[in-house]
C-alpha cells in the first residue's frame, strides 16, 4: 500500500508539470489521428481521459502514457466508413475484452524475446516516423518555418534560463502570442475539427447484438488488441530501461483492455500506449501515477472548461514541441555504433527501421525484426563441431554446441563419416546441450551404430540428461550412455 501511495505522491510537482506538457503534446496528436479515423474529435479527448485514467490506477508501469493513439486509428479507419462510429464502440469494448484475456494468460512474458537490435530499430522508427509526421505543419509559408524554428529554439534553450517552467509551455506560449498578437496566417488547433465541450456519458453501443454484429467487428476487434498490446507493452518495455525499474506487463495489458472497454461504453475510441508523449513526460519529471492521471484529465476539462482557448493553439507550436520530441527519441548512440555493432544486429536494427516507415505500422516492423532475428540466432546456435581427443585425454571426443534439428546432421556426419576410433568410445557433451528429440535421436542412432561397443557421454548437464532420459530408447541401458 506505502509503495503504492508513493506512486501517486511522491512525485507531486514533477507529475503535475509534466501532466500539462504531455497533454498540450497529445492534443495535435488525438485529434491529428481522429480525422484519419475519420470520427469526431471529442472521440478521442474521451479516450484519452478514460485510458489514462485507467492506466494511472491499474497500470503495470508508471510513467508510461496511453491514449488514442494513430495506429489503433488506422485500424479501426475502414470498420468506421463502412458502418459507421457505432460499431466503432463495440469493437472497441471487444478489443478491450480480448486484451484483459490476453493479459490474464501472460502475454506480456512474449516481451523477453524482442531482441535489442528491434527495440532500438523500434525507437529510431518511431522517432523518425514522428518527425516526418510534423513536416506538413511546417508547410504553408515563411513565416511558419520561422515561428517553429523559434518554438523549437526556445524548447532547447529556455532550461538554461529557468526550470520551473518546462520549456515546451513557455514555447506554445510564446508562439501562441506571437499568433494572435500579430494576427498571422497560422493553422489554428480548432481548425483541425469542431471540438466539443460536452462531457462524456455511459451509452451501450446502438448495434445489432448478434453474430453477425460479432462478425463484422471481430477481425478489427483482434488487430486493434494485438496492435495496441504490441505498442503498450514494448513502450513499457522501454521505460523499464529508461529508469532500470521492471514493470508488471500483465498488469498493463489487462489494464489497457479495461481503458478500452469504458472508451467504448463512454462514446471514445480505441487506444494504447504512446512511446512519444511517454518520453515527454519522462523527460519533464512525470514519473509517477499521477502525471499519467493529470495527462488525460487536464485534456478534457481544457476542452470543457477553457475550451475558447484550447483551440487558439496554433498547430505550427505543438508541431515544434514534436519535432524536438522526436529528436530526443532517436536512439542517437546506437546509430553512432552501427558501425562497430555485429553485422546482424545491424541489419535488424535497420530492417525494422525500413518497415516501420515504410508500413507507418510499428508492430510490422517489430514483428519481423524479431523474426529475422530468431532466423540469425538459429543459424548462430547450429554452429557444432567435435573435437578429436588424444589417449593421454580423459575423454576421446568433445562436442561443442546445440544439438537439435539444425545441427544434428553434423553431429551424425562426423561419427558416420570422420569417425576413426575402434572399441571404446568415450564423448565430452560438458559443451554441449540437447535441445529436442531430433538431438536426442542422433545419439541414439550413434548408440546404436556402434551397438558392439561401449559408448560414453560424460559430463552431460541437467537439462541433457533430462531430455534425454525423456526420450531415448537406450536411456535404461546400464553403462551404455555414461551420464545420459
Amino acid at each position: 500500500m506505502q509503495k503504492y501511495k508513493n506512486e501517486w505522491f511522491g512525485n507531486i510537482k514533477g507529475d503535475i508539470l509534466a501532466g500539462i506538457v504531455v497533454c498540450l503534446a497529445l492534443f495535435p496528436e488525438v485529434i491529428g489521428f481522429m480525422l484519419v479515423a475519420g470520427v469526431e474529435p471529442i472521440i478521442g479527448v474521451y479516450a484519452t481521459f478514460f485510458i489514462t485514467a485507467t492506466a494511472a490506477f491499474f497500470g503495470g508501469r508508471t510513467g508510461l502514457i496511453s491514449a488514442a493513439a494513430g495506429s489503433v486509428a488506422l485500424v479501426l479507419a475502414n470498420l468506421v466508413a463502412e458502418y459507421g462510429i457505432e460499431y466503432l464502440f463495440a469493437a472497441t469494448i471487444l478489443a478491450g475484452i480480448i486484451q484483459v484475456v490476453l493479459g490474464i494468460f501472460k502475454v506480456g512474458k512474449l516481451m523477453r524475446y524482442i531482441p535489442k537490435p528491434v527495440m532500438l530499430g523500434f525507437v529510431n522508427g518511431l522517432g523518425i516516423m514522428m518527425f516526418l509526421s510534423q513536416l506538413d505543419h511546417f508547410k504553408g509559408g515563411p513565416i511558419l518555418i520561422v515561428l517553429g524554428i523559434i518554438g523549437i529554439a526556445i524548447i532547447f534553450l529556455a532550461p538554461k534560463l529557468t526550470k520551473k517552467i518546462p520549456a515546451p509551455i513557455i514555447s506554445i506560449a510564446v508562439i501562441t502570442a506571437l499568433v494572435l498578437g500579430l494576427d498571422l496566417n497560422a493553422q489554428l488547433l480548432g481548425d483541425l475539427g469542431t471540438i466539443s465541450s460536452d462531457l462524456p456519458h455511459f451509452g451501450i453501443p446502438r448495434v445489432p447484438m448478434n453474430l453477425d454484429t460479432v462478425k463484422i467487428i471481430l477481425p478489427t476487434s483482434l488487430s486493434v488488441a494485438i496492435v495496441g498490446l504490441v505498442e503498450s507493452l514494448l513502450t513499457a518495455q522501454l521505460v523499464d530501461e529508461l529508469t532500470n525499474e521492471p514493470s508488471d506487463k500483465n498488469r498493463e495489458s489487462m489494464s489497457q483492455g479495461i481503458g478500452n472497454m469504458l472508451s467504448g461504453f463512454f462514446g471514445g475510441i480505441a487506444g494504447c500506449g504512446m512511446i512519444g508523449q511517454t518520453i515527454i513526460n519522462l523527460n519533464y519529471g512525470g514519473i509517477g501515477r499521477l502525471a499519467t492521471f493529470l495527462s488525460g484529465f487536464f485534456m478534457l476539462m481544457s476542452v470543457v472548461l477553457f475550451n475558447k482557448v484550447v483551440v487558439q493553439i496554433p498547430i505550427i507550436a505543438l508541431a515544434a514541441v514534436m519535432v524536438v520530441v522526436a529528436y530526443e527519441t532517436i536512439d542517437w548512440r546506437s546509430v553512432k555504433r552501427l558501425n562497430v555493432m555485429p553485422k546482424n544486429e545491424s541489419f535488424v536494427m535497420i530492417l525494422t527501421v525500413g518497415i516501420v516507415l515504410g508500413t507507418h505500422n510499428l508492430a510490422y516492423g517489430v514483428v519481423a525484426g524479431t523474426l529475422v532475428s530468431a532466423i540469425f540466432a538459429a543459424f548462430k546456435m547450429a554452429h557444432f563441431q567435435v573435437e578429436k581427443g588424444t589417449d593421454q585425454d580423459d575423454y576421446h571426443y568433445k562436442a561443442h554446441g546445440y544439438l537439435y534439428f539444425a545441427s544434428a546432421e553434423k553431429f551424425s556426419d562426423f561419427f558416420v563419416h570422420d569417425f576413426e576410433h575402434e572399441g571404446e568410445l568415450i564423448i565430452d557433451v560438458s559443451a554441449m546441450t540437447l535441445w529436442d528429440s531430433t538431438a536426442v535421436e542422433a545419439v541414439d542412432k550413434l548408440i546404436s551404430k556402434n551397438k558392439d561397443s561401449n559408448v560414453t557421454f560424460i559430463n552431460a548437464n541437467k537439462q541433457s540428461k533430462e531430455l534425454f532420459k525423456k526420450n531415448s530408447t537406450h536411456h535404461d541401458k546400464k553403462n551404455q550412455n555414461g551420464d545420459l
